[in-house]
């Protein structure tokens, strides 16, 4: 009798199919292609597919071959990944959403493509994102706008857009996401899935296309707190293309599974960040979703400690401390003008000379372009370690396990928007690690039938990975509020 049901299927349903021989990863893999073929160009046109592995069957059909012979061997076997398309590829385009980079194939995979790889996982597709990951819509010059399955009238949030829509409608089981102010964590919020946007230092970002050193993470997203926790696994590691991984050295764990309590939230101290909510009738429905988590955590044994710190304000850490644009032109050009990548255009400057790029993106890059590392950069950068400080005595006075707040004030905006009062930059300015879950829905409405998802953000000090899981995986399960979206069903024959 069938058991493996595709829908919402993680990677402990696949590989106890794989093991009963119900599944093969092949057979896995011409599924979820069926899926991209039914809802990515056609159907609700989801539009968030860059490029599918062509030898995506032929790779899957190799580790069923290795699997007959040698039995369970690696963590992802046969887990499909959609990949951001500004992780680099040997085998494959990495365009970072832009046409100035259209066809470019690196020459070497970068770090995470290889640890994935080395894993078992399948890399199914490049996936979009929001070109040169500088916004946080999801809109590029190679595929124009991605939309949210939940609500085709929006925006699926950004800048990792694509990884957040294809995880959320079953194209793959696993996605990679990188995150310079919010965007491993807006798009997770607004689909409904789980984004860790990790400590920096803590994974590799070798091969990554740069917007900021100092800012940038590349991270898991995925349905689950158990399956991105073990995409997490295989993604840690000292790596000599980025010296930032030196700093993970002893505070690595091997294994951050063993945080998956159902109990986790038990004996727990969380800080409710008052100042990250909205205050306006606009603000109200997550706000409510928002109180109900805070009620659920404190029902399920954490200590719930209301705080006021209206010096810490969102919009003020991300306009007056990141320094995200300040760092772009030098970092972006630092990838671009390596010899090895061989790149198409070799600067920012080239780019824009190019004009091979979206008119959304001009204002940005070209403020960007004109911006240099002077007085006003390194006042930035003494307040973001103001900033860590402040965070971490907030957290040492109130004995704190973790910060909780909306990842977004309001919903994620239209198509044809700007996203505006995301609170992620907290995480990525003091490059502390958190942990986007999904908290509910607002009210259905005519075009979002079942209502505009909304993620619930718990903040941790450094290398708190592990009690983030723990909080994260207790908060999931007690409360299961993670559905698919209602515009891709399952398909006919499907299992």
């Amino acid at each position: 009798m069938a058991t493996f049901t595709l829908a919402e299927a993680t990677i402990a349903d696949v590989h106890k199919a794989f093991k009963s021989g119900e599944l093969t990863a092949k057979k896995l893999v011409e599924m979820y292609l069926k899926r991209i073929e039914a809802y990515d160009q056609k159907g609700p046109k989801l539009n968030a597919v860059i490029y599918v592995n062509p030898r995506a069957l032929e790779e899957a059909a190799a580790l069923d071959a290795k699997l007959e012979k040698s039995g369970p061997v690696d963590p992802l076997h046969g887990i499909p990944v959609l990949l951001k398309d500004n992780v680099d590829t040997e085998d494959m385009p990495t365009t970072a959403g832009s046409l100035s980079l259209k066809g470019y194939i690196p020459p070497y995979d970068a770090t995470i493509t290889k640890q994935l790889k080395d894993a078992g996982a399948i890399i199914i597709a490049k996936v979009n994102l929001h070109e040169f990951a500088v916004w946080g819509e999801s809109v590029s010059s190679i595929l124009g706008q991605t939309l949210n399955p939940y609500d085709l009238t929006r925006t699926p949030g950004g800048s990792s857009g694509g990884t957040g829509a294809a995880l959320a409608a079953n194209f793959g089981i696993l996605g990679i996401g990188t995150d310079t102010v919010n965007s491993i964590r807006s798009p997770s919020s607004a689909n409904s899935i789980v984004g860790i946007r990790p400590t920096i230092g803590m994974v590799s970002r070798y091969g990554v296309i740069p917007y900021s050193f100092t800012q940038d993470a590349a991270g898991p997203m995925a349905r689950t707190v158990t399956d991105a926790t073990k995409m997490l696994n295989v993604l840690t590691g000292f790596d000599p293309g980025d010296l930032a991984t030196a700093w993970s050295v002893g505070y690595i764990q091997k294994d951050y599974t063993k945080y998956l309590k159902k109990d986790g939230l038990k004996g727990k101290r969380i800080g409710v960040l008052r100042s990250f909510f909205g205050t306006q009738p606009i603000h109200e429905e997550v706000n409510a979703v928002t109180n109900k988590a805070i009620e659920d955590c404190r029902k399920m044994g954490a200590t719930m400690v209301e705080l006021d710190t209206p010096d810490v304000d969102s919009g003020e850490i991300a306009g007056e401390i990141s320094v995200h644009l300040y760092d772009l032109r030098p970092d972006l050009d630092s990838y671009l003008g390596d010899p090895k990548t061989k790149t198409p255009v070799k600067s920012l400057e080239q780019i824009i000379a190019s004009g091979k790029y979206h008119p959304g993106i001009e204002k940005n890059i070209k403020e960007a372009m004109a911006l240099k590392r002077d007085g006003g950069y390194y006042e930035r950068l003494a307040k973001r370690t103001k900033l860590q400080d402040r965070v971490m005595a907030i957290m040492a006075e109130q004995k704190l396990d973790a910060l909780i707040f909306p990842h977004q004030k309001r919903p994620v905006v239209p198509v044809g928007g700007t996203q505006v009062e995301r609170n992620g930059s907290l995480g990525s300015v003091t490059g502390f690690p958190s942990i986007v879950v999904p908290g509910g829905f607002t009210k259905p409405t005519e075009t979002a039938k079942i209502g505009v998802p909304v993620g619930i953000e718990f903040l941790g000090r450094p290398w708190a990975e592990g009690l983030l899981v723990e909080i994260g995986y207790a908060y999931e399960q007690g409360t299961k509020n993670r559905r698919p979206p209602p515009t891709t069903p399952k398909l006919a024959g499907e299992m």
